[in-house]
């Protein structure tokens, strides 16, 4: 689990320390106080652009702008990530200047925010974006193959666009799409089979979800594209293989598309699919964040909603308006109360 957190010139906070203490946190405070900061600064000790899926520009805060930097201390590990004003990304492991994708070796950072919630009646990019994140906690090397994929399908799309028609120079591109391709089928449909396996008999108070893969293209990529490179040309693009693919859900026991559910049903079926994939990853190093998670269950929901987390075998990091809805969490809970001040956003201990 993290042990520590330093946040300095990150969004709303100049610097903040905190330590943790093993018990899932309950981080409270108003509306703007830098709560959601704090979780954002967690995610970003995983691969990607973290829970915002903010630019690195974005994350500084504006009156110094001299850029950002997070440090996190494991049992095993320091890791630092920072950015200085129109630069990249750095990541660092025990000081030693590593690709993103080495994070996922460390912490599995996983993550439920109120963004989210529009996920089953919104596009299908969100809900491969959601997948992929939950292929990723258990198969790091799956952002590799999709960044693989990713690169030759824009070189592809480029060719099309061009009206390029000698085959030649499509051969490797779709050789690479294809290996690519059956990677992230594969690591898909291994994701979500562990995900039924995680709900299979779970004792849970929220809805079990049964998913499936739609339009995920031919299992023969590399001869369906070749095959119908007319069609992509008068398209301009590829119009077929796992980046089409869409993350279909069903309650299980009404067995209702989450799409046709209810608002409440739809938030509970994501609460029940992110604590699943937590209980799927169990040995793992898991930290789970949850942005304003408790404001719309009710007294009874929460309750069973702290008692799996206390049941979890990893780390959880909840936000909330006022303590008050973290009273069911009790002494089991670390809580931390956020505030303004003129110099930023300041942590501090807080009280069940």
């Amino acid at each position: 689990m993290l042990r520590e957190l330093t946040i300095l010139q990150f969004r709303s906070h100049r610097r903040a320390e905190i330590a943790f203490d093993g018990r899932p946190v309950a981080i409270y405070g108003p509306n703007g106080a830098g709560k959601t900061n704090i979780l954002e600064a967690v995610s970003l000790f995983s691969p990607g652009r973290g829970l915002r899926r903010a630019q690195g520009d974005e994350l500084m805060r504006r009156d110094e702008a001299v850029g950002w930097k997070l440090r996190a201390l494991t049992q095993a590990h320091e890791i630092e990530t920072s950015a200085l004003p129109g630069e990249p990304r750095r990541v660092e492991i025990d000081a030693k200047a590593v690709p993103q994708i080495a994070l996922a070796q460390i912490l599995r950072v996983l993550w439920l925010v109120p963004s989210m919630d529009r996920l089953w009646i919104e596009g299908a990019e969100g809900r491969r974006r959601f997948l992929d994140r939950m292929v990723m906690s258990f198969t790091p090397s799956h952002a590799e193959a999709t960044l693989t994929y990713e690169k030759a399908m824009r070189e592809r799309n480029r060719l099309l666009k061009d009206m390029v028609r000698d085959p030649a120079w499509y051969h490797a591109l779709e050789g690479q799409m294809a290996e690519a391709g059956a990677a992230i089928r594969a690591n898909r449909a291994d994701a979500l089979a562990r995900i039924a396996a995680a709900q299979d008999g779970a004792a849970t108070a929220f809805p079990a979800a049964s998913l499936a893969l739609d339009n995920q293209g031919p299992e023969d990529l590399a001869g369906a594209l070749e095959a119908n490179r007319s069609r992509d040309m008068a398209a301009g693009r590829t119009l077929e293989g796992p980046h089409r693919a869409d993350l279909l859900a069903t309650y299980s026991e009404k067995n209702a598309p989450a799409s046709l559910c209810s608002t409440g049903e739809q938030k509970a079926l994501l609460i029940s699919l992110i604590l699943a994939n937590a209980r799927a990853l169990s040995g793992e190093t898991v930290v789970l964040l949850l942005d304003e998670v408790a404001a719309h269950l009710d007294s009874a929901r929460r309750a069973a909603l702290y008692d799996e987390i206390c049941a979890l075998d990893g780390q959880v990091m909840m936000t909330g308006t006022g303590a008050e809805l973290f009273d069911s969490l009790g002494s089991r809970g670390q809580f931390l109360e956020v505030f303004e001040s003129p110099t930023g956003s300041q942590v501090q201990e807080g009280t069940p």
